[in-house]
């Protein structure tokens, strides 16, 4: 088992403002539905540095439904999957943002912010009350960050055990 701090952050009004422009040629971000392959690879490019597993753990019948509930958007660069944004809840009142990252050659090149405000806007224009998420130690140190930029704000943290 290992402890993690855990920071609970939400956000109650939709971004403001202009989308942002894409950073680089060729970026672009759209909802996909991946096939399970698709989906585990590109999950475990983006997850591992950052110790992504519950995906992993699941047998592909639970991981093909759920995955049939979630809402997902991808970032591709020249056409190559660089990054996912995924959502649960899209089109109830609270919206759970549930994986965000970007394969790590990717990182750097502010497509992270990219892929996130154009996310965000889609899942916002279903007109939930909230968008949420939780992010915890194993996170890439600027995460919560960028979560603060595109319009989240804490409001709780606790220490939570895990699996190891």
């Amino acid at each position: 088992m290992v402890d993690l701090l855990v920071t609970y952050m939400e956000m109650i009004v939709p971004p403001s403002g202009d989308a942002f422009a894409a950073p680089a040629p060729g970026a672009m971000v759209a909802h996909e539905t991946l096939d399970i392959d698709g989906y585990v690879s590109l999950y475990r490019a983006v997850g591992e540095p950052v110790q992504w597993d519950q995906r992993l753990r699941m047998g592909s019948g639970e991981l093909e439904r759920l995955l049939a509930l979630a809402s997902t958007h991808i970032l591709r660069v020249d056409g190559e999957a660089a990054g996912l944004c995924e959502f649960n809840g899209v089109g109830q009142a609270d919206v759970e943002l549930t994986y965000f990252g970007l394969i790590p050659r990717f990182q750097g090149r502010k497509l992270g912010p990219f892929l996130l405000d154009r996310s965000l806007r889609a899942a916002w224009s279903h007109r939930p009350e909230r968008l949420w998420l939780h992010t915890d130690t194993y996170d890439h140190p600027g995460a919560q960050e960028v979560y603060r930029r595109a319009g989240f704000k804490p409001y709780a943290q606790r220490m939570e055990t895990f699996p190891d």
